[in-house]
């Protein structure tokens, strides 16, 4: 059986990490376009000069639009052929991170989260939209990240919202690797450079990625609590380094290398769900994480043990947590349906996916969240 894993080549975490920004770009050359929001820019601009004097480096400031578009990372693509930069760092949150992705082509790509809200940093996949905000394709590059470097003294400076909508991702990350390995379905690990259109991903996940995914939901039991206690304080303790740690590298290893499921196919049929606009991507799939274990009828003290996490550290365990205040059997259906189109991870699940069973589902996980809240007050 044909297995695969794919790993950035450098990942590294500490305080005060953008300090050593410059050493990582002296290793390509003298040169690198920075593809980041300008508020994201000027939050860390203080370690940019410092670093860029330190190392004799330059730093080219790409000017971001803030979407992913095929025209704004084309244009991104010649100021770094006009400018001979010699790599490309994309600094801030998944929408920079992937422009930059598409930019570097997977080459001499340094990758600087200044948020742990998602797990995207570690990946050799991006996303790419229109420009009204609408979704375009996916893009899979021939390798992950040369450098990811995480600054947690920056994150830990960061609104506590991104680190726990990071660890609503990182919640899915177990469970879904979990039914995937079940099912022997193929990761997007063994996905070659390009789009997405017409390739089939052809391996199982690995033992050690199905391992580290489940170092996710350990990591969140013991220390999710305690790292969103620091952030609120804005302050870099172990217990908050362990969870940027399963936010960016364990989650991101996880979902590429072992394999998505329902929760990420559930997450984008809640795209329809107008009230759910406003809900970070990490708050929706933990929601949708719950909508899983009830799809799969998990053992009560799993549900439970999941339940009381996302309570304790105020993850979503209700539509109305989301923005959503009810919900229809017609609508719940109609989010079941693009969650259940053929391309989509819900049939990485080790049974038949039925849409109605989807729907009733979702409906019964809200209920099932509301009363355990009220219970648990």
């Amino acid at each position: 059986m044909r297995k695969a894993l794919i790993l950035p080549t450098k990942y590294v975490q500490g305080e005060d990490e953008l300090y050593n920004l410059g050493y990582f770009v002296q290793t390509f050359g003298k040169s690198a376009l920075l593809i980041a929001h300008p508020d994201d820019v000027n939050r860390v601009r203080i370690q940019l000069d410092a670093t860029a004097q330190k190392f004799g480096i330059e730093f080219i400031e790409g000017g971001f639009s803030g979407e992913v578009t095929r025209e704004e990372t084309k244009r991104l693509q010649e100021e770094a052929l006009a400018k001979k930069t010699d790599c490309v760092i994309g600094l801030g949150g998944g929408k920079a991170i992937d422009a930059s992705k598409v930019v570097a082509e997977g080459e001499n790509l340094i990758i600087v989260p200044t948020i742990a809200a998602q797990d995207a940093p570690t990946s050799h996949s991006a996303v790419l939209y229109h420009a009204d905000g609408s979704f375009d394709d996916y893009a899979y590059f021939k390798q992950s990240p040369s450098v990811v470097l995480v600054d947690t003294k920056v994150i830990a400076q960061a609104p506590t919202r991104f680190l726990v909508a990071g660890m609503g991702d990182a919640l899915a990350t177990y469970f879904e690797a979990r039914a995937s390995h079940n099912s022997y379905s193929r990761v997007n690990a063994s996905l070659p450079m390009g789009s997405r259109e017409g390739l089939t991903p052809n391996a199982v996940g690995t033992y050690a990625a199905l391992e580290m995914a489940h170092l996710c939901w350990k990591f969140l039991q013991e220390d999710g609590l305690q790292a969103k206690i620091a952030c609120d304080a804005n302050l870099a303790t172990e217990a908050l380094n362990k969870i940027v740690e399963t936010n960016i590298l364990l989650s991101g290893l996880g979902f590429e290398s072992a394999g998505l499921a329902a929760a990420h196919a559930i997450h984008n049929g809640m795209t329809v769900l107008e009230g759910a606009h406003g809900a970070l991507h990490g708050e929706k799939v933990a929601f949708a994480t719950i909508v899983q274990l009830v799809l799969e009828d998990a053992e009560k003290a799993e549900l439970e043990a999941v339940l009381d996490f996302c309570l304790s550290v105020d993850l979503p365990v209700t539509l109305n947590d989301l923005g959503v205040d009810n919900i229809s059997y017609e609508e719940a259906l109609a989010v079941a349906k693009i969650a259940c189109i053929p391309e989509e991870s819900i049939h990485a699940m080790p049974f038949p996916i039925v849409e109605e069973e989807v729907a009733n589902a979702i409906i019964v996980a809200d209920k099932i969240g509301h009363d355990y809240k009220m219970n648990h007050k």
